[in-house]
């Protein structure tokens, strides 16, 4: 009886261990609708920190960081071929989309606010002579940063509430082709959510009239956050009608954006979208106590570096191919030494012949 209890103990424990570390790993998700053949993700359940997702689109897009990633969802991929664009959906209300199976997803660890200023900031500082778009937008809080060629390819794009809600009622507007079931024209909050998805038909739309830009050298960034969703919930409540049907119309919308701008880029380009039901609150002062200052001290007792520099890369590749053309250089004058002939070829020679027959 004894054996019994401690083995019904001993489950209990595992499914309380169990449950702890589920509640750590959020029901966000992160999913990679469009890659081309150069990005590989891999297929599985690796939970992807949240902090960490500007560097998933970084490395994706062949920049380095400055923290080593091991997150095994990301593979290498090809080196020398690397996307022109990245898109990067936010989409705040929901933890999980019902997305098509073809694309890949990874559940979310510590949802916190993130933000891709680092990659725009690497891309406007290798690329600065060239004409790279970079659009960061957030329509329901009109925030808009644009760097590049951005400002004049989208410069009639709605980026206010009040210009989100002129442009609904225009002529072109998705209103006359999209199935608004439960959702009304007349209600604010139904009003706001169709306004974002006015904005990713407009940004594809603007972007076909400057085709030239997606087929040049420079990256491109796209990164977009949509609260609709969330307004809906808390309108009607998540489990009613209208909000199903904002779900399943923002997912064909998401889908058919995705499409568009991966063909846009000839199918070169990565479309990525992050699903959250609520961002925590970060840690807005972090500390170091003595404690962890020995224990950092003990797993490294011989200080040594850290083992990957920023520009390993660029240092590799200036390395690798300064070694081969200096190989190829060595081999091709070896060649010319060996079969040449003394008599004829060389300088030293035929001077001193001559002076052998004047005298």
């Amino acid at each position: 009886m004894g054996c019994r209890g401690g083995v019904l103990w001993s489950l209990e424990v595992a499914v309380l261990v169990t449950s702890a570390c589920l509640a750590s790993v959020s029901g966000d998700e992160f999913s990679v609708l469009r890659s081309p053949q150069s990005v590989v993700f891999r297929d599985g359940s690796w939970p992807i920190p949240g902090e960490r997702i500007p560097d998933v689109a970084a490395l994706s897009m062949g920049f380095s960081v400055e923290e080593d990633l091991s997150w095994p969802g990301l593979a290498v991929g090809d080196l020398f071929h690397r996307p022109r664009a990245t898109v990067l959906v936010t989409v705040k209300g929901v933890d999980k989309l019902a997305l098509p199976v073809k694309g890949v997803s990874y559940p979310i660890e510590n949802a916190v606010p993130f933000s891709l200023d680092s990659v725009a900031n690497a891309i406007h500082t290798l690329f600065s002579e060239e004409t790279p778009v970079v659009l960061q937008l957030a329509p329901s809080e009109e925030r808009v940063y644009m760097v590049g060629k951005a400002n004049s390819v989208f410069e009639d794009l709605s980026v206010t509430l009040r210009q989100l809600r002129n442009r609904l009622f225009q002529d072109n507007s998705i209103l006359g082709s999209l199935p608004l079931n439960s959702l009304s024209r007349n209600n604010e909050v139904d009003l706001l959510f169709l306004s974002e998805l006015q904005v990713l038909h407009d940004i594809a739309s603007l972007l076909s009239r400057h085709k030239h830009l997606a087929k040049d050298h420079s990256p491109d960034l796209y990164s977009l956050e949509l609260s609709g969703l969330e307004e809906v919930g808390k309108r009607y409540g998540e489990d009613s009608q209208q909000f199903k049907d904002a779900s399943q119309i923002l997912v064909d919308s998401l889908q058919k954006f995705a499409d568009e701008m991966f063909n846009l880029y000839s199918g070169n380009a990565v479309v990525e979208v992050v699903a959250v039901k609520a961002f925590n609150s970060p840690n807005i002062r972090k500390t170091r106590s003595i404690l962890q200052s020995s224990q950092s001290e003990s797993d490294n007792p011989y200080n040594l570096a850290y083992p990957y520099n920023y520009n390993y890369s660029v240092i590799f590749n200036i390395i690798l191919w300064m070694m081969i053309g200096l190989a190829l250089a060595v081999i091709v004058i070896s060649y010319n030494l060996w079969n040449m002939d003394p008599g004829y070829d060389s300088i030293i020679y035929r001077m001193t012949n001559q002076k052998i027959r004047m005298d």
